[in-house]
């Protein structure tokens, strides 16, 4: 069940490169009717998990990313039917196809530690993944900036000026997204220490993972570091002006760290976030 949406994501995908070749909008149809296709049917094994844990698989690493996926298409949905812009599908979907191919292959749902339990715990998750998914889709604006840049730079109007937004309109995008998710992760961190600092002192006492949450976890020291630089690039961008290229950069810069922190070090390195 877990490999129809990742069949219908790859689908898309090829689907959006062709479009984005070719600009047909019969193509640029199709690609969005697989998209809402595979996002749906990544709603029903959501669903289904659901009904069979009791809970929206988010606790271990693997739903988590299923989860952060599927909200990540979603957002990109809704961004390509506000805009009437499909141009950045061909960037955001081998993205997609890449990180649900570990849930894809992969499936189930983790039980779900007494630890775990709360509402403090599922605003913490669904936050940062909310937060991630923005993060995710201001790098793909960011690199379509740069793309579009170096074109209009060395005055060959050609292959990316034909597709993409203009630079204002992908710089305007870039700092909203960037705004919604450092706003999230801000949440979902003071949310995730407000229920370290409950579990460490009642329920989660006995537990070796809780009383490892601290900055000498890399995940959560890589998680401060994300915030940081988020941080700054909002700062930069109000105080000292930057925009367009430096933002875009440092948008790359900062889902790089997402994605580190998001898949390897929760695989192999954290202490605290292995449930």
């Amino acid at each position: 069940m877990n490999l129809v949406p990742l069949v219908l994501y790859a689908a898309a995908m090829v689907a959006y490169a062709w479009h984005f070749a070719q600009r047909n909008p019969v193509v640029g149809r199709s690609a969005t009717t697989l998209l809402v296709a595979a996002a749906l049917s990544h709603t029903f094994v959501i669903g289904m998990q659901t009904m069979e844990a009791g809970h929206i698989p988010v606790a271990g690493a693997t739903p988590a990313i299923s989860t952060f996926v599927w909200l990540l298409a979603l957002s990109y949905l809704y961004v390509e039917m506000t805009a009437d812009e499909r141009a950045m599908g061909v960037f955001i979907l081998p993205l997609l196809v890449a990180l649900q191919t570990i849930p894809g292959f992969r499936p189930g749902v983790e039980d779900r530690a007494a630890v775990l339990q709360g509402p403090l715990f599922g605003v913490h998750v669904s936050s940062l993944l909310f937060a991630y998914a923005s993060f995710a889709l201001a790098c793909v604006i960011g690199i379509t900036y740069v793309l579009l840049f170096k074109e209009i730079k060395a005055k060959h109007l050609g292959f990316f000026y034909a597709r993409l937004p203009s630079l204002q309109v992908l710089d305007r995008m870039n700092h909203r997204a960037i705004v919604i998710g450092w706003v999230f992760l801000t949440i979902g961190m003071i949310v995730g220490a407000f229920w370290a600092a409950q579990a460490r002192g009642g329920y989660g006492a006995g537990d070796p993972r809780v009383q490892a949450m601290s900055l000498e976890d890399p995940k959560i020291f890589v998680a401060l570091l994300c915030w940081v630089v988020y941080s700054f690039e909002l700062f930069a961008a109000r105080r000292i002006g930057w925009g367009g290229r430096r933002t875009a950069y440092l948008s790359a810069l900062g889902f790089v760290i997402v994605l580190f922190n998001f898949v390897p070090i929760t695989y192999f390195f954290s202490k605290s976030h292995n449930f």
